[in-house]
């Protein structure tokens, strides 16, 4: 008979995740208490968020909300590969139902218009701003594994 699996098992984006580019930075992901469609991220510099499970058992969309904190946090999209354990998660761009992981393919028209100068024109006036576009976050990880001590004789 074999064993009944572990939340683990069939939630395999559960656990703490090292960024890859700074030693720094973990986030953890762990399962909503009541709804276990809800996975909640802590870690970031927005503060704790909350991301909806769109395809079983590690792609999650990331609704725009405001955290605990009171920050502002743009909508986005979490995928863990459970082959590879590594974790990505975007926020800044919209999170696409039929092929999620294309939110995470940059593209060099995105480069081009992180400033796009706007322009005002009021009586003899000319008025030029330029529109700042917050670049998305991006947050890559590698599970951090749970050693457990056997002892050794």
């Amino acid at each position: 008979m074999p064993s009944p699996m572990t939340t683990e098992q069939i939630f395999p984006v559960i656990g703490q995740y090292q960024s890859s580019t700074n030693a720094d930075q973990k986030i953890t992901v762990m399962l909503d208490e009541q709804n276990k469609g809800f996975v909640w991220i802590d870690g970031l510099p927005e503060g704790r968020i909350k991301g909806v499970m769109k395809k079983a058992p590690a792609t999650y969309k990331i609704p725009a909300q405001k955290t605990a904190e009171g920050n502002d946090v743009r909508e986005g999209t979490l995928i863990y590969d459970k082959d590879s354990k590594v974790v990505t998660l975007m926020l800044g761009r919209p999170f696409n139902d039929a092929d999620p992981a294309s939110v995470f393919a940059s593209t060099t028209e995105e480069a081009a218009a992180t400033e796009m100068p706007v322009t005002k024109t009021k009586s003899n006036k000319t008025k030029t701003k330029v529109k700042k576009v917050t670049p998305p976050f991006v947050f890559t990880g590698t599970k951090v594994e749970q050693v457990t001590a056997t002892n050794q004789q």
